[in-house]
């Protein structure tokens, strides 16, 4: 039961975000919330060590620090720092954090250059009127739906996390 949890919850919170950053342009605080609180009742049933435990709460907070100035500096959205927190209290504070956010990073530039392509295409001008998110992706005064990098890089690393590594031990020892 504890490993269908942790092969379900977060995947579908990476996909649900994504998805729902395309076509909405919004990242529900319920999304960052679940996952929070399904770490928080998920990692302990593990057996997962006090210490580790914190310092993966650390690497949220961390994250949160971080993402909240870039927030207030107006160059990133509220949905998108609070997911990338969540997201981090998952992986926790070690190398997958670091990989999380190098995968991030290169997913988001591409998005970015794509996003601006399409909206100086003539593409745009052909789908906007078609569907709501096109015609919302095509303006040139919207965003970056950025939840796509972030639940995309979630998705490539989680398989690395502790606990989806946790959950293949479990399976190979099965």
């Amino acid at each position: 039961m504890i490993d269908a949890a942790i092969l379900i919850v977060f995947p579908f919170a990476m996909a649900f975000a994504a998805v729902s950053d395309l076509l909405s342009m919004t990242i529900q605080n319920r999304v960052s919330l679940i996952l929070i609180v399904s770490f928080a009742i998920l990692a302990p049933l593990t057996g997962m060590a006090l210490d580790i435990y914190a310092m993966h709460f650390v690497a949220g907070a961390v994250v949160l620090a971080a993402t909240f100035a870039l927030f207030a500096m107006g160059t990133m959205g509220g949905g998108d720092a609070k997911l990338m927190s969540a997201t981090a209290v998952w992986l926790g504070w070690n190398f997958g954090l670091a990989e999380y956010l190098l995968v991030m990073s290169v997913l988001g530039g591409f998005l970015t250059m794509a996003i601006l392509r399409y909206r100086n295409s003539h593409l745009a001008l052909a789908y906007a009127d078609r569907l709501e998110f096109m015609r919302r992706l095509a303006r040139k005064d919207q965003g970056i739906p950025y939840g796509i990098a972030l639940g995309s890089a979630g998705l490539l690393t989680f398989p690395a996390s502790p606990m989806c590594q946790w959950v293949i031990d479990r399976l190979a020892h099965a």
